[in-house]
């Protein structure tokens, strides 16, 4: 039988070195194959690798971890570690996910590993989002009364009040959320979940675990050899990558 392998991101790396160090003593088996110092990191080496496992931190520049794990599109399952507050640990038992609440304690760990164990015996098929991690996603999301107006964002030394009507979209870039205009590009450190929940979703769609566009500003789509999808823009030149995950969107259009 194959060992089980697994990745770990955090942006502190005394925190990976740590769950390692627990890990090879609850789990000696258990193949670590990659470690993630940020979200972006961790969201390529999966698509890269397809573990069977991602330990991943919430709190991560450039993708958060509930980010990343909206973003996977394989059979990869997903442990967040976390230092939330009650209500995500309510919304991780609710939905069946796992959690490791920070600071990691050796006892609570061993009670993780022997129901991760047991699930990985029959593998699930690779049939996308994993209902359960959709709906502790979703339970997490903030309340929005009214749709985001305004973004203030950095461009150089200055700071500038930007219409929501006029960005064409956001992309997560390391440590930044890149704001796109028609003027020009700006820097937020929101990241991409956060403006998920913020935007008014009839004019603004997610298209890829990093990227959410303005409907309004859309010129079209275009398919490339290997039948990838790409949003194109208005008055902008750069093409942006539309996700397996939210092709479907696109099929009406």
């Amino acid at each position: 039988m194959n060992p089980i392998r697994a990745l770990i991101a955090d942006d502190e790396p005394h925190l990976i070195r740590h769950l390692q160090g627990l890990l090879s003593q609850t789990w000696p088996d258990l193949e670590v194959v990659a470690t993630a110092r940020n979200g972006l990191e961790a969201a390529e080496r999966i698509a890269e690798l397809q573990p069977d496992l991602a330990f991943l931190d919430i709190q991560m520049p450039g993708l958060t971890g509930l980010e990343v794990a909206q973003g996977i599109e394989g059979r990869t399952r997903v442990v967040f570690v976390t230092a939330y507050d009650e209500y995500a640990v309510q919304a991780f038992e609710t939905a069946a996910l796992d959690y490791l609440l920070k600071p990691l304690q050796l006892e609570r760990l061993q009670r993780a590993v022997a129901r991760l164990q047991a699930s990985l015996v029959a593998p699930r098929a690779d049939t996308g989002a994993d209902p359960a991690l959709t709906a502790a996603l979703t339970a997490l999301r903030p309340a929005v009364t009214s749709p985001l107006r305004f973004v203030r964002a950095s461009s150089g030394e200055l700071t500038h009040q930007i219409p929501i009507a006029e960005v064409l979209y956001f992309h997560a870039d390391d440590k930044y959320t890149v704001v796109q205009t028609a003027r020009g590009e700006h820097l937020i450190r929101t990241p991409i979940a956060e403006l998920v929940a913020q935007l008014d979703p009839e004019q603004f769609w997610q298209v890829h675990r990093s990227t959410i566009v303005n409907l309004a500003h859309l010129a079209g789509t275009r398919r490339d050899e290997a039948s990838r999808l790409f949003v194109r823009f208005l008055n902008h030149d750069r093409e942006l990558p539309v996700s397996r995950a939210y092709v479907a969107r696109f099929k009406a259009m």
